[in-house]
């Protein structure tokens, strides 16, 4: 159980992300969907979800790992796209340049599963921060379309 110490940096870095959010994320889908996406393309990509019960897409720039055909992605618990996905769902990928399409999960909440994707997504973490970030993470594992392996 978080204590109050903890909350509190939970509660300042959400807030501060937030903002970063709402200033990057808008520039980032301009870039990784123009010629200059080789800038960024190599480790952030665009997911776009279908709301499960609104039938809105959303579409949001994200940090990823590429293994063959499963594309492991790395989210905060606190956004709200990913949780579209529980269960399974069709996405579509705007990856290196290309639209790929693909069925995304949850692939785990919190833990160890989370702290080894974010070791993958960033190889430099120590373990230790490793861990300390999976509390508030989520590891997202998509499945890419034969087609677009």
């Amino acid at each position: 159980m978080p204590d109050a110490k903890e909350e509190a940096e939970t509660a300042d870095r959400s807030s501060v992300v937030g903002v970063l959010n709402k200033l990057a994320n808008p520039a980032m889908r301009v870039i990784l969907r123009s010629p200059l996406h080789a800038l960024v393309s190599g480790s952030t990509m665009l997911v776009t979800v279908t709301g499960r019960r609104s039938g809105q897409t959303y579409t949001t720039p994200v940090n990823y790992v590429r293994e063959g055909d499963t594309v492991t992605v790395f989210s905060w618990r606190d956004r709200t796209w990913w949780r579209n996905l529980r269960g399974g769902a069709p996405v579509t990928l705007r990856l290196r340049g290309r639209d790929l399409r693909g069925t995304g999960e949850v692939a785990a909440v919190g833990g160890e599963a989370v702290a080894a994707a974010l070791t993958r997504l960033r190889p430099r973490l120590s373990p230790a921060t490793a861990s300390r970030l999976a509390r508030d993470g989520v590891m997202i594992r998509i499945r890419l379309d034969e087609g677009d392996v």
